[in-house]
């Protein structure tokens, strides 16, 4: 059966009327709440200081294997079959608390088993890899913890880079894979900075 035009125009009202609701509640009521904006801004700094140990990786990528600019090697990523973690649900105009925050929990799952391939080809920086693991682990806890505290619903998303890792053919495509796999999770937590950061600002 057809919907009717005005039901449509009001699901696309409240689906364009971004950041409003977290399960029933309204964000302005839960943005007062001390103990969510305490986890909001001490998440905040764990995302920034995993994007500055990110940002370490990849310049030792450029250094070590001169592979500094992405658009050099984007022909070389199209036979690799690195997928990005979605994270569509934490852009402002589609916006849904519970949904972001999964979607962050599950990519930041993802990406803690895609470092393996960064850790196989760095041995020398492990204990950065490792540090950053530990704290991707870290904060994908604390978020699976806000959300059972708030009682919203966690909802598992399908990742694409959720899989095993490719197997790479060449020690240069392994390279590039772990080029790729870094900038791909840097762009996710720019995302996941923006989202936290406008919730903190409700």
């Amino acid at each position: 059966a057809a919907v009717p035009t005005g039901v449509l125009a009001l699901l696309g009202a409240l689906l364009w009327a971004p950041w409003r609701v977290l399960h029933g509640a309204p964000l302005v009521e839960l943005s007062g709440d001390q103990d969510f904006q305490l986890f909001l801004h001490k998440n905040l700094e764990f995302t920034r200081k995993i994007k500055g140990d990110v940002a370490a990786l990849q310049r030792v990528v450029c250094d070590t294997f001169q592979l500094c600019k992405e658009e050099e090697l984007l022909l070389v990523r199209q036979d690799l079959g690195i997928a990005q973690a979605p994270l569509e649900q934490c852009h402002s105009r589609t916006f849904q608390a519970e949904a972001c925050f999964s979607q962050i929990r599950d990519g930041l799952r993802a990406y803690h088993g895609s470092l393996a391939a960064v850790l196989e080809l760095l041995p020398g920086h492990a204990s950065l890899v490792e540090t950053l693991q530990l704290d991707m682990a870290n904060l994908s806890s604390n978020i699976q913890q806000q959300m059972e505290d708030l009682g919203l619903a966690t909802v598992t998303y399908p990742t694409e880079s959720g899989g095993p890792l490719p197997a790479f053919p060449s020690h240069f495509h392994h390279q590039v894979g772990g080029f790729f796999i870094l900038a791909n999770f840097q762009r996710f937590l720019e995302t996941a900075y923006r989202a936290l950061r406008h919730l903190a600002r409700l």
